[in-house]
């Protein structure tokens, strides 16, 4: 049974943050002819979402509309400020993340799970401007920088913006294979980093 991928979207959301899995996730179902995920985006507010410089998005579903979450990503980007004061988006993504096989964040996505209590005693990054943040959001993780992401087995943590390709081959990697993921990558001409 394909696997339901839902990726965050909000304003101010960095581009590659999930544009950058979106491909991932959806050439790696299409050079499986359909057979792996289902990806779709789930916007925090009706209509069109802002991106990062201006780029314009609209989501798939809405937090109280999304369907079953079998692996959820929460990008980064300067809108996750916002979000952290955020009571009902916070609890979604708890609730989610609950029920969830796979969560992987990137860039600034993990201070939302941070915020969230979802990361206590995990190996953690982020962006590398906002390590202290994380730092003082997560006191009881180990804030990491020195990896692209960290595979802390139901979260994935991805660094900042590019690192989100890597995290999002990896978890192709543990889903569909590692001989998936090398497909994905050549198709895509990127050489993953870890």
């Amino acid at each position: 049974m394909r696997k339901n991928i839902a990726i965050l979207l909000f304003d101010e959301v960095e581009v590659l943050d999930f544009a950058g899995p979106f491909e991932v996730f959806s050439l790696a179902d299409g050079l499986s002819k359909g057979t792996l995920f289902n990806v779709f985006t789930v916007g925090v507010l009706p209509g069109i979402a802002r991106a990062r410089n201006g780029l314009k998005i609209v989501p798939d579903y809405l937090l109280a509309t999304c369907p079953r979450v079998d692996v959820l990503v929460v990008p980064g980007g300067n809108g996750t400020r916002a979000l952290m004061g955020q009571a009902p988006v916070l609890e979604w993504i708890r609730r989610v993340a609950q029920h969830a096989e796979l969560v992987v964040s990137v860039c600034t996505g993990s201070l939302l799970l941070a915020k969230a209590d979802l990361l206590n005693g995990l190996r953690i990054t982020t962006h590398h401007t906002m390590l202290k943040e994380l730092v003082q959001l997560a006191p009881r993780s180990i804030v990491d920088p020195s990896a692209r992401f960290h595979d802390n087995g139901k979260f994935i943590v991805a660094a900042g913006i590019s690192a989100g390709i890597d995290g999002a081959l990896h978890t192709v990697t543990r889903l569909a294979g590692a001989g998936t993921a090398a497909a994905t990558a050549h198709h895509m001409e990127y050489t993953p980093r870890t």
